[in-house]
C-alpha cells in the first residue's frame, strides 16, 4: 500500500490486525442487500462503542448537493488561519480512504495515520459483532471514535447522503449547521423532486442551532424555511442576511452592517465565490469577534481542495499531451455540477482562448445527458473512458452513445492515457483538456498522475 502521510491520534497497544484496505474489504461483507436509509444501525453500534458521538468537539454539520467539500475546505483554512485545531470528515475520498478522516494535530491537520485507522476500524468491527451495516455507517462510527479520542477545537462534518437519515446526523447538537445549494441527485434514495430532496437535506436542522443557508432555488428554500420554523432553528440566508460577489477582481462579502474587501479565492470558478462567501458567514457565527480580515485573506488564498477545477501541475499525465497543453480535473458528477464547470470553462475560454477537449467518465447512476449538455458549443471533441474498478460505471461505448446523442463529436477510448493520446493527435497545437464526470474518475486520474511521475 502506498505510504500515507504521518498524522495524529491515539492507537491502542493491541497487535496490528490487518491493513486498513483488508479491513475495509471485510467490512463490505456486512452490507445489507439493499440500503434503507436509517439511523438505527449506527445508533446501535455507537452505543456499543460507548457513545463517541457525545464526546466530540463543537461540530459544524453541512448538507447540500454541491459545494459541501469546497465550503469545508474554506472553513477549515479560515479556522486554521486563526490558530484553531480542526478535525474534518468528508466523503468520498480521491486516492486513499484516509483522506476522509482528517485529524487535528500540533502542526496542523492531516489524514488519519494508518495504525490509528486500523485500530478504530477493528474496534468498530468488534463492537458491531457481525450485524448487517453499511460500509459508510461503520466507517463513520470509526471516524467518530477517532475524533472523540484526539483533541481539537472544532469538527467539520459532511453528510454522506441526504441529511435526515444520514449516519452523520447522530450528532444531536452541533454548534452550527449549513445547507449548501440543493439540486437533483441521488433520486433513488432522496426523492425525484427538489422539494423531496430539500426535505431530506433540511433534516440536519436542530432546535436552537443556527443554520447558514447557501444560495437555493426558491422551491428548496421554502422547504428549508418551513423546517427551520418547525424546529426553531434560526437561519442566516445568502442573498438576505449576507451576500458575496466579485467586483474589480476582488471578493466582496457584505452584510447589512458591514462590507469586507478580500482577494479572490484560490479555487477556480465563479461558483467558488459563493462557496467562499458561505464559509465566511459560517466562520463569522463560529468565531465572532475573533474572526479577523487577515484570517479570511489567508483562508481564501491558502485553501486546498483537489479535483475541483484543478489545473494539474507537473506529473505523469503530461507525457501524453503536447508541450503547453493544459490538463484540468474536476470531480463534478450531477447536472448542477456540469453547469458550473461549463460556466467556468467558458470564462476561461474568454480570457485565454484554446481548443478544448473533454475526457469524460461517469457512474451509471448519474444523469449523463443532463451533465454533458451545458458543454455544447464549448468543446470541440469528447473522449469517453471507463472508470477502472467501478462495475457500476458507464462503459466508454455506452457513454459515447449518450454524448453523441447530445450532438458532440465523440470517440470512445480505453483509458485516460489513451484518451489523452488521441486528443493530442487531434489538436493542432497546445490545447486545453478537461477530465470530468466523477469523483471516482478524478481519484483514478490523481493516482495515475502521481504514480507515473
Amino acid at each position: 500500500m502506498t505510504q500515507i502521510p504521518h498524522s495524529v491520534g491515539r492507537a491502542s497497544s493491541r497487535p496490528r490486525i490487518a491493513s486498513s484496505d483488508n479491513l475495509l474489504e471485510r467490512l463490505k461483507e456486512l452490507h445489507p442487500q439493499s440500503i434503507d436509509l436509517s439511523l438505527g444501525r449506527i445508533e446501535r453500534l455507537l452505543a456499543a462503542l460507548g457513545h463517541p458521538e457525545e464526546r466530540l468537539p463543537p461540530a459544524l454539520h453541512v448538507a447540500g448537493t454541491n459545494g459541501k467539500g469546497s465550503f469545508l475546505a474554506f472553513t477549515r483554512a479560515i479556522a486554521e488561519a486563526l490558530g484553531k485545531r480542526v478535525h474534518v470528515y468528508t466523503s468520498p475520498h480521491l486516492v486513499h480512504f484516509h483522506e476522509r478522516i482528517v485529524l487535528a494535530g500540533p502542526h496542523g491537520s492531516a489524514p488519519i495515520a494508518e495504525e490509528v485507522l486500523v485500530d478504530c476500524l477493528a474496534r468498530a468491527e468488534a463492537a458491531n459483532d457481525g450485524e448487517l451495516i453499511t460500509l459508510f455507517e461503520i466507517t463513520t462510527a470509526a471516524a467518530l471514535l477517532a475524533f472523540s479520542e484526539s483533541p481539537a477545537d472544532f469538527l467539520l462534518l459532511e453528510t454522506g447522503l441526504g441529511g435526515r437519515l444520514d449516519a452523520t446526523n447522530v450528532v444531536a447538537r452541533p454548534a452550527l449547521t449549513t445547507i449548501m445549494p440543493i439540486s437533483i441527485d441521488h433520486v433513488s434514495f432522496l426523492g425525484e423532486t427538489l422539494t423531496e430532496i430539500a426535505g431530506e437535506k433540511a433534516g440536519i436542522l436542530k432546535p436552537g442551532v443556527p443554520c447558514v443557508v447557501g444560495r437555493q432555488e426558491r422551491e428548496a428554500f421554502r422547504v428549508i424555511e418551513a423546517r427551520a420554523e418547525g424546529v426553531g432553528a434560526p437561519l442566516h440566508v445568502a442573498g438576505r442576511d449576507f451576500d458575496m460577489y466579485e467586483q474589480h477582481g476582488r471578493l466582496i462579502f457584505q452584510t447589512p452592517n458591514r462590507l469586507i474587501d478580500l482577494p479572490l479565492p484560490r479555487l477556480n470558478g465563479r461558483h467558488q465565490i459563493d462557496n467562499a462567501g458561505t464559509a465566511i458567514a459560517a466562520a463569522d457565527l463560529l468565531f465572532g469577534a475573533a474572526l479577523t480580515t487577515r484570517a479570511l485573506e489567508q483562508g481564501l488564498t491558502r485553501v486546498e481542495w483537489p479535483a475541483r477545477l484543478e489545473r494539474l501541475g507537473a506529473g505523469g499525465l503530461h507525457a501524453y499531451v503536447a508541450n503547453g497543453t493544459e490538463i484540468w480535473l474536476d470531480g463534478g458528477h450531477n447536472p448542477a455540477g456540469g453547469l458550473v464547470i461549463a460556466q467556468a470553462l467558458a470564462e476561461l475560454e474568454e480570457r485565454v482562448p484554446r481548443p478544448v477537449h473533454l475526457v469524460f467518465g461517469m457512474m451509471e447512476t448519474k444523469d449523463a445527458h443532463a451533465f454533458i449538455s451545458p458543454f455544447k458549443g464549448l468543446v470541440e471533441r469528447i473522449y469517453t473512458v471507463p472508470i477502472p474498478d467501478e462495475p457500476n460505471a458507464f462503459g466508454a461505448d455506452a457513454l459515447a452513445g449518450i454524448a453523441r446523442a447530445e450532438g458532440f463529436d465523440v470517440t470512445a477510448a480505453s483509458s485516460v492515457p489513451d484518451a489523452l493520446l488521441r486528443s493530442q493527435a487531434a489538436l493542432p497545437g497546445p490545447g486545453r483538456v478537461l477530465i470530468c464526470g466523477s469523483l471516482y474518475l478524478a481519484g483514478h486520474v490523481l493516482k495515475l498522475h502521481r504514480l507515473d511521475f
